[in-house]
C-alpha cells in the first residue's frame, strides 16, 4: 500500500507541483489549502506523513501541528517554509516537527527526507506492550509468536488510545479517526472493538460514560483460551 501524505500548501501552483512529483514517486497525496480544512479531514482519515507550509491563512502551520501533537497525533511532519531565521526553526521543532526544509525546495532532497522519515517509522513499527507485540504496519497484535483475534480496526483503536497517553479520547474522535467519512460508524461498532481489546487488556481500558475511553499503563493478563493458537 502506498504511503499517504497530507500536503498543506496555500500556493496552488507550488502545491500542484509537489503533488504531481510525489504521486509519480508512488505516494498517495491529498492537498489542502488551509488548516481548518486539514483539521476537518484529520478527524476522518489517517495519513503516514504531513507536509505543512508554515505561512497559511487563518493560523500558521506551527499552530496546527501544536494542536495535533496535543491531541496525541504523532504523525511524522516536515515543514516547508520560506522563513530563514533561527527562531522559526526553533519554533518548528519545538511544536513537534520531525524535519524542516526551506523554500525553494529541492524535490530530490525532499524525497530523500520523506523516505528517511518513513523508514524510521518502519524501524519503530513494532511496539511492545507488556507480553504483547503490536505490528503497527500490519495492524496485528502478537502473543508468544502468534497473532491474536484483534481486528485491524481494533488495533487502530488500540494505537489511538496509546497515543493519548492516559488522556480520555472521545467516542466522536475515535469514530472520526477510524472510519472514513462515507462509512457508517456507530457506538455499537465501537463497542465491538473495545470488547476485543478488553479480552487482553481488561484492567487498562476504561469507559468514561458519555465521553469516551482512556487507556492506563497496561498489565496484560495471560492469553485467553479462546484466542487464535
Amino acid at each position: 500500500m502506498s504511503a499517504r501524505i497530507l500536503l498543506l500548501e496555500d500556493d496552488p501552483l507550488f502545491g500542484e507541483t509537489l503533488e504531481e512529483f510525489l504521486e509519480e514517486e508512488g505516494f498517495e497525496v491529498t492537498t489542502l489549502l488551509d488548516p481548518y480544512s486539514a483539521l476537518d479531514l484529520l478527524y476522518k482519515e489517517l495519513f503516514d506523513l504531513y507536509l505543512f507550509d508554515v505561512n497559511l491563512p487563518y493560523e500558521s502551520g506551527f499552530d496546527l501541528l501544536k494542536k495535533l501533537r496535543e491531541s496525541g497525533d504523532m504523525t511524522p511532519t516536515i515543514f516547508l517554509t520560506s522563513r530563514e531565521d533561527k527562531d522559526s526553526l526553533q519554533e518548528g521543532f519545538g511544536v513537534g516537527a520531525d524535519d524542516y526544509m526551506k523554500k525553494p525546495v529541492d524535490l530530490d532532497e525532499l524525497l530523500l527526507r520523506i523516505q528517511a522519515l518513513l523508514r524510521r517509522q518502519v524501524r519503530e513499527s513494532k511496539l511492545t506492550l507488556g507480553d504483547y507485540t503490536i505490528d503497527t504496519l500490519s495492524k496485528i497484535v502478537i502473543y508468544q509468536g502468534s497473532p491474536i483475534d484483534i481486528s485491524h480496526k481494533g488495533v487502530e483503536l488500540l494505537l489511538l488510545l496509546l497515543q493519548a497517553k492516559g488522556e480520555v479520547v472521545s467516542s466522536e474522535v475515535i469514530k472520526a479517526r477510524l472510519w472514513a467519512a462515507d462509512k457508517p460508524a456507530s457506538d455499537g461498532a465501537l463497542r465491538v472493538y473495545i470488547t476485543q481489546l478488553k479480552k487482553y487488556f481488561p484492567h487498562t481500558i476504561t469507559n468514561i460514560r458519555g465521553v469516551g475511553y482512556k487507556m492506563l499503563p497496561p498489565t496484560p493478563t495471560p492469553k485467553p483460551s479462546h484466542a487464535n493458537p
